[in-house]
């Protein structure tokens, strides 16, 4: 079995960072999908994709997969930019502006 370890990455509506304190083991497909003639929906008999299992840290991760004997990879995450204006959008509209502020 091959499988994937990575952190996952905020949600694009938020600039929060819930959600990605955690590490995530998840399956690859083994088996290719298939197009079911009558309906057409698409399906495999793979289950493993549906699986996906989090952890504390990478090494916990890590040695799940050495000791269930899994073949994984780990991808690591891209970290955020550490230019972010301090003020934000609210820095538009302060009261202790020097000078005056137009469009």
């Amino acid at each position: 079995m091959r499988a994937r370890i990575y952190q996952p990455a905020r949600t694009a509506m938020s600039s929060g960072t819930a959600k990605t304190k955690h590490w995530v083991l998840e399956f690859a497909q083994a088996f290719a999908r298939e197009v079911d003639p009558l309906m057409g929906w698409t399906s495999s008999s793979d289950t493993q994709t549906q699986v996906k299992m989090t952890f504390e840290t990478k090494d916990a991760a890590l040695d799940y997969a050495a000791a269930n004997s899994i073949d994984a990879s780990v991808q690591e995450p891209k970290k955020r930019r550490a230019n972010i204006r301090v003020g934000g959008y609210g820095e538009n509209f302060a009261t202790n502006r020097r000078g005056a502020w137009t469009h």
